[in-house]
């Protein structure tokens, strides 16, 4: 049932993806525009998902969920309804207030899942925002038509978002229980973030995080610009190509992830594919025509697509149950904070020196991501923290 729930969302998440670049320059949008817009969604997220973590720890997982989706919904609505610039920027970064979602999701699915089992669990909620990025992006390159109409497709989102909160509400069961040690509690509470991080020795994780979805979210707000300086393509071509990108997401999370861990063990499995994403990286700087700039992104965002359970399966198993829901909300939060820093400096890059040098930079990072994998902290050995 938490794949359907996270399903739903991510189709509505997934709608808005291809028509935002091609929205807001009606309203007067330049490109370094586009990437602030995108960079207000993920600063508002990074400030409010290790709330929604800690939330989630208290109430449980369930109501905040239910929550969440809930204010995606509104936020679509409003994007549905911009008339101006200004409208774009508030609706984004309202969605951006309420995407607590991933970061309970994941810890709601680590609840339920052994630590034999969290990678493939972790897997399923890949395939699950996988498959929503499938068929929300082909949805909302479709319904925008020839001319770019962005209101049926945002007011899909909203109703999208409403079905995974009725989903949610009568059908998920919660899965966590708070130790009723009064003591425990008191001691949960007044641990502080970054105290969770260092004790857990999880700092280093946290900022491979940042760099993977800083990696992944440049390459998301430079391929539509790309393809259209390029190749003249729209909406509907970008949609399409991330529908795809989807499908792959879906299949390789939800079928062969466990199968995968199974063989290589999850820190070679994080090593190859990551290997994966520098290579398609490294395609894209110096790509030049269809195929080419279609299968760099496809090469990199396979392999990006697999370290992502992997990294949320070592950040679950770092953390005893009464804070997981505060560990995986820090790393949806330094998610968000990757997806902030990736818009902008490529946007900046792009001002500058064009698209190979904006190219350069998910490169960079992913090098450095690269490295990190190879080295002896993602297999260092973490205290029990009960």
């Amino acid at each position: 049932m938490l794949f359907a729930v996270v399903l739903l969302d991510m189709i509505g998440f997934g709608i808005v993806i291809p028509i935002l670049p091609f929205l807001s320059p009606r309203l007067g949008a330049s490109d370094f525009d586009i990437a602030m817009i995108i960079a207000s969604y993920a600063v508002c997220a990074g400030v409010a998902g290790p709330w929604w973590g800690k939330l989630s720890d208290h109430i449980g997982r369930k109501p905040v969920l239910m929550i969440c989706t809930g204010g995606a919904a509104a936020a679509y609505l409003l994007l549905a309804s911009a008339e101006s610039l200004s409208m774009i920027f508030v609706a984004r970064a309202f969605a951006g207030l309420m995407a607590g979602n991933f970061g309970v999701a994941s810890a709601m699915m680590a609840d339920i899942t052994p630590p034999a089992e969290r990678a493939r669990g972790m897997g399923m909620i890949g395939a699950s925002f996988g498959l929503g990025l499938v068929l929300g992006p082909v949805l909302g390159g479709l319904l925008s038509g020839p001319e770019g109409s962005f209101v049926v497709p945002c007011l899909l989102a909203a109703v999208m978002s409403v079905l995974a909160v009725i989903a949610a509400g009568l059908f998920l069961p919660e899965s966590h229980h708070r130790n009723k040690n009064p003591t425990q509690a008191l001691t949960d509470r007044k641990l502080s973030l970054w105290a969770v991080l260092r004790l857990t020795q999880s700092r280093l994780l946290m900022l491979q995080y940042v760099f993977h979805t800083a990696s992944v979210s440049a390459a998301t707000y430079l391929f539509p610009l790309w393809v259209y300086a390029l190749l003249d393509w729209s909406a509907r071509e970008v949609g399409i190509v991330f529908g795809v990108q989807g499908a792959i997401m879906a299949l390789t999370q939800g079928l062969f992830m466990g199968p995968l861990v199974k063989l290589m063990g999850e820190l070679r499995l994080l090593r190859v594919c990551v290997s994966s994403f520098f290579v398609g990286m490294l395609m894209a700087v110096f790509a030049d025509g269809a195929v080419s700039m279609v299968g760099s992104v496809l090469v990199a965002l396979t392999g990006a697509t697999l370290c992502m359970p992997v990294l949320n399966s070592f950040a679950s198993q770092r953390s005893a149950p009464q804070l997981r829901g505060r560990m995986m909300g820090a790393a949806a939060a330094a998610a968000a904070w990757g997806r902030v820093l990736g818009p902008l400096l490529a946007g900046v890059l792009l001002t500058v020196g064009g698209f190979r040098l904006a190219w350069s930079l998910p490169l960079g990072m992913v090098a450095l991501y690269l490295l990190w994998a190879f080295s002896r902290w993602p297999k260092r050995p973490v205290p029990a923290f009960e």
